[in-house]
């Protein structure tokens, strides 16, 4: 039985010039893993709380020193002798050290890099992929997957919102591979559909720099412009909408409701949540969106649910900021039927155990499974071994390009691969 031998901590940079913790762990045997947090900018109210150490002295607040010594000091001596594959057993006891609903008192970013860190250190220990093992994990919760496969991906092709330079209200603006598609075809697709959007926008003379998931974060007057400059790219591709790819929304509707009703370019004067509801009947009518995540306020339970009685049918309803990984409001969107599909962020909820127990309750509830990276990352892949491991229908990492996003694209490749070689030997 292998055995953890010493933990310990760094601040770290993430995409965004921001802290951020990274963990390691090594085992009796001498092997060492490490595992990064990554970090939102669009964050719901219901997440877990990320300690950061508030500090106007060093990197304008946002450093993490406080969560790297929990780690150091609190966190890391608690599991050292035990067994990295016992998940469960690490993930309770980092748990139950901080003791907090939120995990306000150590930090989800504390707990969370000492967690997959760990999942990391268990996989090594068995001589499993990190997916191979996630999967084991993911069986232990009665997460069935039937067989192995690669997500298939969803590339934020434009940036608005907060991830964006104020140029849209929408937060990102989707381009889908046709899920029967191999994910290397897929992968193809949306790299050539990128680079001509750029080259699209350069001739518009619109701008063509990138928000912070690498995306375009172009000067438009409309949301709706944004979906035109898709439609009329792919146009100009091989690629056919609705037949090779399908477009889709993360509207984030939170973070330009103010109260009562939605303040959006696209209307002269702000709307009420019917009119958003109609805009929205009248954006799928045009184009025919595959997924609309975040379409409403984060507690605007009825409107959830009216959405998806009257879309869901022909689009997932995707839950992000409404769900935010949290099992008590995954509970209440199930039995109020409020969405179809989950974003699933491990951050937002903090250890890996209680990630794959919100999995699976939304499998249970016959929802759709997205995996998805946050705006502040790091070159850390584990999340793609994730996605993979635990079955997941989609997965969302951003554009297809800058570093920390082609990272995980990259290693969905070689995991292809793997796939395909093992099926092969079979």
């Amino acid at each position: 039985m292998a055995k953890i031998q010493k933990v310990w901590a760094v601040e770290i940079l993430d995409s965004r010039a921001n802290p951020t913790v990274e963990c390691a762990i090594q085992l009796d045997s001498g092997a060492v893993a490490v595992a990064s947090v990554p970090s939102g900018a669009s964050t719901g109210t219901h997440e877990a709380l990320e300690l950061r150490d508030n500090d106007p002295e060093r990197f304008k607040g946002k450093g993490v020193v406080k969560a790297v010594t929990n780690v150091n000091q609190v966190l890391g001596p608690a599991i050292v002798g035990m067994d990295p594959t016992d998940q469960d057993g690490v993930d309770n006891r980092l748990k139950g050290l901080d003791s907090t609903p939120n995990k306000s008192k150590l930090g989800a970013n504390a707990i969370l890099s000492v967690s997959l860190a760990n999942a990391k250190a268990a996989s090594i220990a068995n001589n499993f992929a990190p997916y191979k093992w996630v999967n084991q994990l993911a069986q232990r919760k009665g997460i069935v997957v039937q067989t192995l496969k690669v997500p298939t991906p969803v590339f934020n092709m434009i940036n608005g919102g907060l991830h964006g330079a104020g140029n849209l209200d929408f937060q990102e603006f989707f381009v889908i591979p046709a899920s029967s598609k191999k994910f290397s075809d897929g992968l193809r697709e949306g790299a050539e559909i990128y680079l001509s959007i750029g080259e699209n926008l350069k001739r518009r003379g619109a701008i063509h720099s990138v928000g912070d998931e690498g995306g375009y974060a172009p000067n438009l007057f409309t949301n709706a412009d944004a979906l035109e400059i898709l439609v009329e790219t792919i146009k100009q591709t091989p690629y056919a909408i609705g037949r090779d790819v399908f477009l889709g929304l993360d509207v984030a509707a939170s973070h330009f409701f103010n109260g009562n009703a939605y303040s959006i370019r696209d209307k002269s004067a702000p709307v009420e949540e019917n009119g958003m509801l109609d805009y929205y009947r009248e954006l799928n009518g045009t184009y025919h969106l595959a997924i609309l995540e975040d379409p409403l306020n984060e507690d605007s339970w009825s409107g959830w649910k009216n959405i998806t009685q009257t879309l869901g049918a022909e689009v997932l309803i995707v839950g992000d900021d409404l769900l935010a990984t949290n099992p008590q409001r995954v509970q209440k969107a199930t039995a109020e039927h409020a969405c179809n599909a989950i974003l699933v962020k491990p951050n937002q909820i903090g250890t890996v155990t209680e990630t794959l127990e919100v999995i699976k309750m939304a499998r249970d509830a016959n929802w759709k499974i997205i995996i998805s990276h946050r705006s502040g990352e790091t070159n850390d892949w584990f999340i793609a071994d994730f996605g993979v491991g635990v079955g997941a229908d989609y997965a969302k990492f951003g554009a297809p390009a800058r570093g920390e996003r082609v990272a995980k694209y990259n290693r969905l490749s070689s995991i292809e691969v793997e796939l395909s070689l093992a099926n092969q030997n079979a």
